[in-house]
């Protein structure tokens, strides 16, 4: 069986990897009955592979640079909605100096991808 080009790459890989632990966070809030703020989680977790899978089937290295743009402002939006889940006490400042450090390699790799493809 034949893979397809997004699951050869490591930053979907790992974009899958970080999303298992937010969704896991998004749980935590769905206990606490937040659940729209548990959806947007997800939903920007999720947003992160998706564009990277998206973009893997473009037919140019701009599109697919213009899906990775996308995918790294994801990556963003996750780590904004991480600061307000603890300021609301629904993650541990622990939860946060976990995931904060594989947040921001992730979105590095995404970049460094993003210009290999000039």
């Amino acid at each position: 069986m034949e893979d397809f080009r997004f699951e050869q790459l490591e930053i979907w890989k790992e974009a899958v990897e970080v999303s298992d632990v937010l969704f896991d966070y998004a749980d935590l809030a769905d206990e606490k009955r937040l659940y729209r703020f548990a959806e947007q989680l997800r939903a920007s977790a999720l947003s992160i592979s998706n564009n990277i899978a998206e973009g893997s089937g473009s037919f140019s290295n701009k599109e697919f640079a213009s899906f990775l743009n996308i995918a790294r402002r994801s990556v963003f939006e996750c780590a904004n909605i991480i600061s307000i889940f603890v300021r609301r006490s629904i993650l541990s400042i622990e939860d946060k100096k976990s995931i904060y450090p594989r947040l921001l390699v992730l979105s590095k790799k995404i970049t460094n991808f993003r210009k290999s493809l000039s």
